[in-house]
Formats: structure tokens, sequence, C-alpha cells
């Protein structure tokens, strides 16, 4: 009986969509892209140039809802067929060099973002292919294991700064666009490939091997390169010397982009970030770049020089990275910084293995808390159990032997035993393997390793179940604590059994850190410990500011107008954490500026608007929900974040929604607006009340 050629066809790229292309090797790729922001909509033409090693029926790319239009091969037209998720062509291949030529359009749905409304200078596109995606706006192979060196050349306004993998070869204008040529001269796994164009300027510095670092940012946020970008230099020297492995990339490029998914990720030489790690010297302090940094440029080595066979290795990726990136805070900050770090990780895990979500690092379903948190840890253990020289030789060995290809675990494991000499299938079992996490073992180890979290743990054991007896604990050791981030951490514990005498010696004769501690600990500001709180209203710290205006604020009602008086001109952390709260506050302070409580609530609901950052308008809506106080155009921007392409943001928005909506009289109000509503929000709105 023969099958129908649909049927043929539906059956084939069934097939396909399990299969590795093993007889067929895609080497390079030309990729020409143009794209049109008004409709989201990305077209151009790709030159695929690929080996068969074994003669073979079919070749195949992923394709997802692509038209494609003057397909040819070897410089011939030749059949294909798509079905939404691939571009097949059948033909007897044999053995041979071929090239492959065809143009092609999309409307991604997901990897590419077009952000910003009306405003050119406030237009962004960028991509985030992470896993297999990029092939949502370009045809190519979703498989980690194929690597093509990509050659992008990108179509672009000319208001636009455009920025992609490998080193700019020439930007050619043509009739009010500009043609941006770049070149790759290493392959990679197609969710490496990346763009990103706005509204961008740059900094240049160069590695100690001369290797170019570009620094790009906003115009709007000029005055916060130098503390965002702070210690990247001696990051990149640092870990090229820690690894022991030539940087493999022609440059390196970092962009901070609107509504970015994730705090960063790690294109093939080209790291996109969110915008929110944009600080200030003052926000510096308690939320930078540093850590998100050298993690996506430790992945340069760990994940895009050497990258995983399957999800079930993801460790090689996360776990390195994140570890290479502790080293170089390690390497910047201290040592204490370190150990306390590891402490904080520790403590997450056994919370998370304590309730019995535990996972294994060979399991591929695992989190990120796993991969990141715990791969780092296994790697600490790993390092200290084999020795520093083994490590690195071990290291050097495993990304040297397989630069440009893929690994598993076992790959790495069976070079670690060759330069430390030892059998290590002990470590294997305990940490790769075993789904619950040692935090017992890993307590004893940062005791060992650190005095100062040594000291901490015996605080703790000697104050014991009554917290009352904290004080004379600490009072009579407090001298001798060297490490603030002990003393940090003690207060955030025991704060609140502190007496106001020993809290207003603290707030006198402590730093930052010990301050705001105390700031965040205290669930109620005592009377006499006031003026020193008052203090802190002037701490450079936007996370201290926040917490001590709002507590004095609700702790003294008396003193309300001086507070919003002394910190009306502060905005905080790029999320205006606190502009927004002070906003909030003013307008429910009774006696406080009534001429200007308009202005302020006008304020206030403009953060709710597109152009604004997703962390800044979830605030918002937050704050005007406390208040009850959404109108139309509050209600119209929350509707709206309900499609946000931004995961949790979308679900926090929707949450806002269900329980404004159940409120007497609130149904009425989203009905009168549903008229002004685009189609998109209108369908949300008719499944949510489930018209």
């Amino acid at each position: 009986m023969k099958l129908a050629p649909v049927l043929i066809f539906f059956l084939l790229t069934q097939l396909l969509s399990s299969q590795i292309q093993d007889k067929v090797d895609f080497v390079r790729g030309q990729i020409l892209v143009q794209a049109d922001f008004e409709q989201a909509k990305i077209q151009g033409s790709v030159d695929y140039y690929f080996k068969i090693l074994k003669p073979v029926d079919s070749i195949f790319l992923d394709a997802k809802e692509m038209k494609f239009e003057q397909v040819q091969l070897n410089g011939k037209p030749i059949n294909y067929k798509t079905d939404g998720q691939h571009f097949v062509v059948k033909k007897q291949f044999r053995k041979d060099d071929h090239h492959l030529k065809f143009n092609y359009s999309a409307f991604p749905k997901q990897t590419v973002y077009f952000i910003g409304d009306g405003d050119t200078d406030k237009k962004q596109m960028w991509t985030q292919g992470q896993g297999k995606y990029t092939s949502h706006w370009l045809p190519s192979l979703d498989d980690m294991n194929d690597k093509i060196e990509f050659d992008l050349t990108i179509v672009a306004d000319q208001s636009q700064t455009v920025i992609s993998n490998g080193e700019l070869e020439e930007i050619v204008p043509q009739d009010g666009i500009n043609v941006w040529r770049f070149d790759m001269e290493q392959p990679m796994s197609s969710y490496l490939v990346a763009f990103a164009m706005g509204n961008f300027e740059k900094e240049i510095l160069h590695s100690k091997k001369g290797i170019p670092i570009e620094l790009y940012y906003e115009p709007k946020d000029s005055l916060c390169v130098e503390p965002t970008y702070r210690h990247t230099q001696r990051m990149f020297d640092f870990l090229a010397d820690e690894i022991g492995v030539p940087y493999p990339w022609q440059n390196y490029k970092q962009i901070p982009v609107q509504d970015f998914l994730y705090a960063g990720m790690e294109n093939t030489g080209a790291t996109i970030f969110s915008n929110t790690f944009m600080v200030d010297s003052t926000a510096f302090i308690d939320k930078n770049f540093v850590n998100v940094n050298a993690h996506e440029l430790a992945h340069q080595w760990f994940g895009n020089l050497v990258t995983e066979q399957s999800g079930s290795h993801h460790w090689l990726h996360e776990g390195f990275a994140t570890f290479y990136a502790y080293l170089a805070e390690k390497d910047i900050f201290g040592e204490d910084y370190f150990y306390w770090r590891l402490l904080e990780t520790a403590k997450a895990l056994d919370n998370f293995s304590g309730d019995g979500h535990g996972e294994a690092l060979t399991n591929a379903s695992a989190g990120s808390l796993t991969f990141y948190e715990k791969g780092a840890w296994a790697l600490v253990i790993l390092r200290d159990r084999v020795g520093d020289m083994a490590f690195r030789e071990g290291i050097q060995n495993y990304l040297t032997k397989f630069a440009f290809q893929n690994v598993t675990i076992s790959d790495f494991m069976w070079e670690m035993e060759k330069a430390s000499g030892m059998k290590l299938s002990s470590f294997e079992e305990a940490w790769l393997q075993e789904s619950d996490f040692p935090f017992e073992k890993v307590k004893l180890f940062l005791r060992a390793k650190n005095t100062s979290i040594d000291t901490y743990f015996k605080a703790k054991e000697e104050i014991g179940d009554k917290p009352e007896n904290a004080e004379t604990v600490l009072g009579a050791n407090w001298k001798t604590y060297l490490s603030e981030a002990l003393k940090h951490q003690l207060l955030l514990d025991y704060g609140n059994q502190l007496s106001p005498q020993f809290l207003n010696e603290l707030l006198k004769q402590e730093g930052l850190k010990v301050r705001q501690a105390i700031s965040l600990a205290m669930e109620k500001v005592p009377l006499e410990v006031r003026a020193g709180f008052e203090g802190l209203l002037g701490d450079q710290s936007y996370t201290t500011v926040e917490a001590a205006l709002f507590k004095l604020w609700t702790d003294f009602p008396e003193n309300r107008n001086v507070y919003l008086d002394q910190t009306a001109n502060i905005v905080g952390f790029p999320n205006k954490n606190v502009r927004l709260l002070w906003l909030t506050l003013a307008l429910v302070t009774a006696d406080y500026a009534m001429d200007k409580k308009p202005d302020f609530y006008n304020e206030l609901s403009s953060y709710t608007g597109s152009e604004y950052h997703f962390e800044v308008r979830l605030l918002a809506f937050q704050y005007l929900k406390s208040i009850g106080a959404f109108n139309d155009d509050t209600l119209k921007s929350l509707i709206k974040a309900c499609s946000h392409h931004v995961w949790h943001f979308k679900k926090s928005c929707r949450k806002m929604l269900k329980d404004f909506l159940k409120a007497e009289g609130n149904l009425a109000r989203v009905k009168a607006i549903y008229p002004t509503l685009n189609l998109e929000q209108q369908r949300y709105l008719d499944k949510t009340l489930g018209k």
C-alpha cells in the first residue's frame, strides 16, 4: 500500500524532530537579516555551506512558521517542503560539498523582541535564543551539537546601532539605511547567534592580551557606565589567567537592553543583559553587575567554547559559570565575601533540599538553583579535593581537547582524574548523582575555611534557642568581630533582640552594611532609637533609605512630613524603589503638599506605562493597588501587561487584574474601557471573563 505524500512528509518531519544530522555537517552560514519594527517581521536571505559525510536522502533545517522563496542548491532551483517546524530538501545527496541558498520571512512569536512605541530613541530590538529558539527568526539547527560559523549582515535604520557576534567589518550606508557586516572566525551552536539594535553608544577597553571589550549603553545612562562596568577589565584578565586558556573569540561586547527576560545571556562574544544593571555608584553597593558580568563572561569558555551534548550535562555550563563568577568576585571583593556568598547559597540549597525538592546535577529537568548554585558548590568541593594545580590542569586539558566541540560530564571527569591521578567516583556519587544537599558537611567545610563563619556559628550555638541572650553574647564579643559580613548577618538574625542603647552605639560607630542590617531587621523602631534611625535616610544605600523611610513614616506619624521632605529627590535603583514608595506615602499622608497631590498621582500612574521597565511598572501597579487608586489609563496598562513577554511580570499582572475584578463595581469599570482596547487585549479579557 502506498502512503500519501502528505503522510510521508508528516512521518518524515516527526522523525526529523528527534534526529541529529550526523551524516551532514553544516560548516558556515552567511546570513542577511532585515527587520521590520512596525510589523514585527524578520526577512532575509541565507547561504549555508555544508558537507555530506555519508550519502543521505534528505537534509533539514529547523524553521518555525517561515515562508521561503528562491530556494537553490548549488546554484540551481530545488524543490523543498515545510511543515511550520522544518525546512526539508529531499534528494539523494552523495558525499560532497554543497551550497544551499534561499530567502525567507517570519513573524517571530518569541526569540526576537521589539521594544518601544513611537519614540525612535527608545526603540530596541534584540534576540534571546537560549536553548533551541533561534529557529524562530533564523532557519538553523536547534541541536547544540551542530556548530556552524555564522557571519551576519544586518540592515537597519541609520538611527540604530547594531551589535552582533564577531568583528564588525564595515557599515555601508544605502538610501537611509545602514548595512552592518559582522564576521565570525569560529563555529558556535545556533542558540548563541544574536543581534541587538537600538540607540546605543559605547566605550572600548582592551584586555592585557589586546582583546577589545566593547561596553554599550543608552545615552540616558552615560553617568552609569563606570559603576556598571566597574572591574570589567580586571575580571576579564583574571578569568583568562585563572582558567588558563586564552579567550577564544575575536572580541567581547556587552549590551544592556530593555525588558530582557533574564539577568543576562552569554551569546558568543556578545552578552545581552538587563538594563536594570545600569546603576550609579550608590546603587552599586547593593545591586551591581559584577556577578552577572563575570558569569556571562565565564560562559564564553564554559558553554560557548565547549558545549554540553544535552541537558543532562547542563552542569558543565551553569555550574562552571557560577563557580568562576564567584572566583572573580573573590579576586575583587576578598576571601571573606567569597565564603559568605557560598554560605548564602548553601542555606538556599538546604532549604530547597530539606523540603524534599533536592535534585541531582545529572537531572536534565533540574532547576536553576541546582544547576547554578549546587553546580558551583560541586566545583568548590572538587577543587578542594584534587588541589589547585591538578584542578587547573584538568580544566585546561578539558577546554583544549574539546574546543569547539560538545561534551559530557564523563568527558570532564576523565580529564580531572587524569590530571589529579585520583579516582573520583565517590565525588560523582555524592555531588553529581545525589539529590540531597549535604549542608552539615558544607557547614563544616566553611567553618574550617573561614574564621568569621566559624565565629558566626559559635555565636548562634551560644545563643541557642534563647534569643533574649543575643545581646549578652554579641555585646561581649562585638569588638572582636572584624568581618562586616559577620556583623551584618548577626544583626539580621538578632537585631530585634537588641536594646536601644546597643543599637544606638552601632548606628553611630558602624559602617554602611551594619546600619543597613539594622534598617532591615527592625520590626518596630523604638523611640529611643529614632534619632539614630533618622540618620539612615541620608545613607548611601537605596536599600537602607527605602527601609528606613517606610519604618519611620509608619512608627512616627507626627514626623511624616519631615521624612518626606528629606527624601523628596531620591529615585533609588533603576526600578525607582525609593521614588515609588515616596509618591505613595506622599499621596496617603493627609496633610502633605495638598496642592501637589494631583502631580504625585499622575507621576505614580505614569510609571505603569509600557515605556518603563517592567520592574518599574510592577512596583507602580502594586502601590496603586495598595491604595486603591487605579484609573482608566492604569487599568489599560495593567491589561496590556497581561500579555507581556516576561512571564513572571505577566503572571503577577494577571493575578492583580483577577483580584481587581473581584471587588464590587470593578467589572463594570473594565467593561467600560473594553472598546478602547486592541484586539489582543480584548481576547485576553474575553478569556478571563469567560466570554
